[in-house]
């Protein structure tokens, strides 16, 4: 079969109200970029001419602004399923302007299968090499791209010069049977390779190739403030000792980090610790902090979902993939999340918290309990079937205004029962083995911000009895008084304790 080379105009004529898309990729690396550009051109258009145009969205996680910012922008999006991380499409959500399914990143492709989430009609591919019998090589992000092509009736491709033919061999997916018939997926270490080097589909379903030579959106990483780092030193000393007392192996468990600032920051300094050995990373992103790793000889090998690196290291992997290819593997995100290869490597799972109580459960997604932030992307699927759960995060916001300790969160992501260990700038709140009470004492001594230490501590004492003592008139104090005057230093509690 001959290919057919169009234009993203072109394309996106393929597309229609109503209908259902799916986009490669997972965050920006490996999304699509000029084809959602001229979908949304075209919906900019319909609009004006008093049309309906609305999609639905289903890709691995976030993306770069031309599928969620450009879309969002011009009120194109129906519902956006399972993870987003653009400010545009932030507040269409938040406005109801779009609905949205958030969701563990491990469970859409099968969910898809299932015909739980309706028909996938089009799907847009990124490429870095397609070939007339249907062999479709990804770049740098994987997603449920294996599924969606499967799955829909028509394949658009976005052939990205930018990203090398010779990418080829990084890839590994891999689609499990769904029940009755599933087997266990067969990795027991992180580079073990149990699938195709491409994405396998009927050439007939390929309706367009769309010729670009674009870099990933997104940029470099924010530089590190203290803050960050003593997160990632108190984490790396934490390991350490968690090796020296036998609770992990001497020889180190495989590690699983979520994206961000923080967990860049974690990573280094994990890295950097003469008595953590040599590392195998199982995640979902591979960030700037592995690469260099790699470089060292700390990192001994990664496998992911993406490539979710700044321009300076793309440029290096791709500068000598006969390197990188033999230490990093890319699969789909069902597999790179997937709870039972977690379970059985033993992973340690480092996610961030966007606020925590001071029982240890965590809010991963809604800020005051209402507006989404991002999602609860992949640290559900790490969080409970790890061997060693830590969440990070900085112990205030907004100049200390924002605690991110509070009575009881606002939202719940991730119960008591699977958070183990609760880390900030200030300490390591190690919950294991112990009751709400004591919980709720270790965190408050070693992970609260000093200005949050006494309002908590009275709280705590003024709760009600029983095995979890909370007080209903004030547990939503600390949001309440951040909504009136903008501070939560600036509690009383008499005035909620009535």
């Amino acid at each position: 079969m001959t290919l057919k080379f169009i234009t993203a105009e072109e394309a996106a004529s393929f597309i229609n109200h109503d209908d259902t898309v799916g986009f490669s990729g997972f965050t920006a690396a490996g999304c699509p970029k000029v084809v959602p550009a001229a979908i949304a051109k075209r919906a900019d258009e319909e609009h004006k001419k008093g049309n309906p145009f609305k999609i639905g969205v289903c890709t691995g996680a976030s993306t770069g602004d031309k599928i969620d910012g450009e879309l969002s922008r011009v009120n194109a999006i129906k519902f956006r399923t399972p993870y987003q991380s653009n400010k545009d499409m932030r507040a269409a959500l938040n406005a109801h302007d779009a609905q949205y399914f958030d969701m563990h990143l491990s469970e859409l492709a099968q969910d898809l299968r299932y015909g739980f989430l309706g028909k996938i009609n089009t799907v847009i591919i990124e490429a870095a090499d397609v070939t007339e019998d249907g062999e479709i090589i990804l770049t740098s992000g994987v997603g449920i791209a294996p599924t969606i092509c499967r799955l829909a009736d028509k394949i658009i491709i976005e052939l990205n010069a930018f990203h090398p033919k010779e990418i080829r061999g990084m890839h590994d997916i891999y689609e499990p049977a769904d029940p009755p018939y599933r087997r266990e997926i067969p990795i027991y270490t992180p580079s073990d390779r149990i699938g195709k080097p491409y994405v396998k589909v009927d050439p007939k379903k390929i309706v367009g190739i769309v010729e670009t030579n674009l870099p990933n959106e997104g940029g470099a990483f924010s530089p590190l403030d203290d803050t960050t780092m003593a997160i990632g030193q108190n984490v790396a000393n934490f390991l350490v000792e968690e090796i020296k007392s036998g609770r992990l192996p001497k020889e180190f468990v495989p590690l699983q980090s979520g994206v961000g600032n923080v967990a860049n920051a974690v990573l280094g300094c994990m890295g950097e610790n003469p008595d953590i050995p040599a590392f195998n990373v199982y995640t979902e992103v591979i960030q700037d902090a592995v690469i260099s790793l790699m470089r060292s000889g700390r990192v001994k090998f990664a496998s992911g979902c993406s490539l979710t690196v700044s321009p300076e290291a793309m440029k290096e992997i791709y500068s000598d993939l006969p390197f990188f290819k033999d230490k990093i593997l890319l699969r789909p995100q069902e597999i790179s999340n997937n709870p039972e290869v977690a379970r059985r490597l033993g992973l340690v799972a480092i996610n961030t918290a966007l606020e925590a109580d001071i029982f240890g459960n965590v809010n991963s997604t809604h800020v005051s309990g209402t507006r989404m932030m991002n999602g609860i992307g992949g640290s559900g699927d790490f969080t409970r079937s790890g061997m060693l759960s830590i969440f990070t995060t900085p112990s205030t916001a907004k100049d200390g205004k924002i605690s991110a300790f509070v009575p009881m969160v606002s939202h719940m992501d991730h119960s008591e029962h699977s958070v183990k260990v609760i880390i900030t700038e200030y300490g390591v709140a190690d919950l294991r083995g112990k009751s709400p009470v004591q919980r709720a004492r270790c965190i408050i001594e070693n992970c609260v911000h000093p200005d949050y230490k006494a309002l908590l501590t009275e709280y705590l004492e003024m709760g009600i009895k029983g095995h979890t003592p909370q007080n209903l008139n004030c547990c939503f104090a600390f949001h309440q008084e951040l909504a009136k005057s903008g501070d939560m230093r600036n509690v009383d509690w008499t005035q909620y304790n009535k």
